[in-house]
């Protein structure tokens, strides 16, 4: 079985500031990290192969030291890493990134699954993995918890708002999975030194040229939306702090309620 794991290096969004006066991100001296969603679906790649056989590869799209978080999923078991680094691809929006790995997917030529995180933390929008699969015309299953493979069909629980829903579709397929499926596990010491040592034959530099990109269709110039303005939501009024014994907490809770009459 071939799998094909899309991950993302995103800043430790714990830790972002916002500059007041350009509306941007402060990523200056903030840690980077693998997309904690994309280890989730590391993972379930991993468990595949030990179920069924194959091959991984990892492909991500970044700056040259993205080339890092290859380096952990590598780690942590993933045979292989693709980087498609460029100045051309920045400033991609959703539509741009997805059309920019769908293509390096295309050059790869063959794959039966690919699994992505539900959404990267630093934009939380969750359209990559369903771009990727229509751009290249095949089903998807999102919210995924549960994966299973019977011959050339891949059979999923999604999570949905009231419940769960079972899918089965046709193989090649893309998964979107949430944090239920899986624990990702920790690269291992063999991992890292592999990586380390052989780091050269393990992940691949790829640029627009080699992924036959359009030059119309990849970065700022193949966005269909752009970012005007980044800032924190103003805070309109601080909040009321009760404190007491568990029945004046009550007691206090329901006269306030009472005065802005949001119960009688």
């Amino acid at each position: 079985m071939d799998i094909i794991v899309l991950i993302k290096q995103v800043p430790n969004t714990t830790k972002v500031k916002i500059d007041p006066k350009k509306g941007t991100l402060i990523r200056e001296g903030v840690e980077s990290i693998v997309n904690p969603e994309d280890l989730i679906a590391t993972e379930a790649a991993i468990q595949l192969r030990e179920r069924y056989g194959g091959k991984i590869i990892a492909i991500s799209m970044g700056p040259p030291q993205a080339k890092e978080a290859l380096q952990e999923v590598i780690a942590m078991g993933a045979d292989e890493g693709i980087l498609l680094t460029d100045k051309a691809f920045a400033g991609a929006d959703t539509l741009a990134t997805s059309y920019t790995l769908g293509q390096c997917i295309k050059t790869l030529g063959k794959f039966d699954i690919i699994i992505c995180g539900r959404q990267a933390i630093d934009g939380d929008t969750a359209q990559i993995g369903p771009q990727v699969a229509e751009f290249l015309e095949i089903p998807q299953i999102t919210y995924v918890r549960k994966i299973k493979i019977t011959g050339k069909k891949v059979r999923a629980e999604r999570v949905m708002e009231d419940g769960f829903e079972h899918v089965e579709a046709n193989l090649p397929a893309l998964l979107t999975v949430l944090k239920d499926l899986a624990t990702p596990r920790y690269p291992s010491v063999n991992g890292i030194m592999d990586i380390c040592v052989d780091n050269e034959e393990a992940i691949k530099s790829w640029n627009a040229a080699d992924i036959h990109a359009k030059a119309d269709s990849i970065g700022l110039q193949g966005s269909a939306t752009w970012v005007t303005k980044t800032f924190s939501p103003e805070t309109k009024r601080a909040g009321l702090k009760l404190s007491g014994t568990p029945q004046e907490i009550a007691e206090q809770l329901i006269k306030e309620l009472h005065g802005r009459n949001l119960i009688h």
